[in-house]
Formats: structure tokens, sequence, C-alpha cells
């Protein structure tokens, strides 16, 4: 059997190992990485039987592919719901709708609204975020533009690729979702 490690690609792990002339295709992919902002993902390295040789192999889509495509996101947001968050993608696709805005008036509006369901000390679908961001949100909704949720929205994304997709992509409905593309009916 093939000895495997199984674990979420971090760049600066690779970066101490000490590469000789048998694993330089796998430690370049990996490095190549590096460029790609924002796209974690799970990363089986399997070393061959020979011992010389290891393969990359990608397991699943990334969240943003997720999110791009209906199905999924609605068996995504679902999942969320099961485990008590969905506040996460609710929010997220709420800033996704304000920066779509174009009119300054509707804007001042909808940013008041995202503060008050997602981001105030006491509304009922609070998403996480740290003190200083939140307080950060709040001073610029005096005058908010486009921006103003941009901290807090990337970290909710952060959030949910590192720990909710992993999860979701182990999941019995994305299995399903999967395979009944795969199986049209």
């Amino acid at each position: 059997m093939p000895k495997m490690l199984f674990s979420k690609i971090r760049i600066y792990e690779f970066k101490d190992l000490n590469r000789n002339k048998e694993q330089p295709k796998a430690l370049d992919i990996l490095l190549s990485r590096k460029k790609q902002k924002n796209n974690i993902r799970c990363v089986l390295i399997q070393k061959n039987t020979e011992g010389s040789n290891y393969q990359l192999q990608d397991h699943g889509p990334k969240l943003a592919d997720l999110l791009e495509n209906r199905a999924y996101l609605d068996a995504f947001h679902s999942f969320l719901q099961s485990e008590f968050s969905a506040e996460n993608i609710e929010f997220w696709l709420a800033c996704r709708e304000y920066k779509q805005m174009t009119s300054s008036g509707k804007l001042s509006n909808k940013a008041a609204d995202i503060y008050k369901d997602f981001l105030h000390p006491m509304a009922q679908k609070e998403v996480n975020i740290d003190h200083n961001t939140r307080e950060k949100i709040k001073r610029s909704l005096v005058k908010p533009d486009l921006s103003c949720f941009d901290e807090a929205e990337m970290h909710i994304y952060r959030l949910m690729e590192e720990d909710s997709c992993p999860r979701f992509l182990k999941s019995e409905a994305y299995h399903n979702l999967r395979n009944a593309a795969r199986n049209p009916i």
C-alpha cells in the first residue's frame, strides 16, 4: 500500500522540505499554488510503490466553484442550515448583492440592513467576526461605500472555505448531487 499524506496545503509547510531529485515535480506543483489566493484545497500526495515518485491528487472542487453553480450553492446553503451556520453563506450572498448596487441611496439602506441582520451584536443571524472589524464597519455606515464589508466578507469566506466546505464535500448531500449530475435521469 502506498504511503499517503493528507492535509490542507499551506505553502510554508513545504518551503522547508529538503528538495531532492526524487520529488521536485510534486513540490513544484505545490509551490505553484502559492499564486492562487483563496484556493485552499484538500490534496493527497501519494508515494508510488517504487518509492521514488510522488503523485498529487486534488479532492473536490473549490468553494468558489461551488458558489458559482446554483445547484451546489443551494445544497451548500441547506448543508449550512443543518449545521446551524447558514448565516455565513447568507451574509456572503448579501455582501455580493450589495456590491452589485448602483444607487447611492439604496446603498446606504442596504448597508444598514446588512449590519442590522448580520453584524449587530444582537442580530439573530450574527456572523463570527472580530470586534475591530465590526467597529470599523459600524463607523463606515455613516457614508458607506461598496468596499465597507470587504474585510468581514473575506473573513467569512475563508471560514467557509477552511471549515464548512471540506465538511460539505464529505457530506451525503454533496455526493448525491454530484452523482445525480453524472447520471442524468
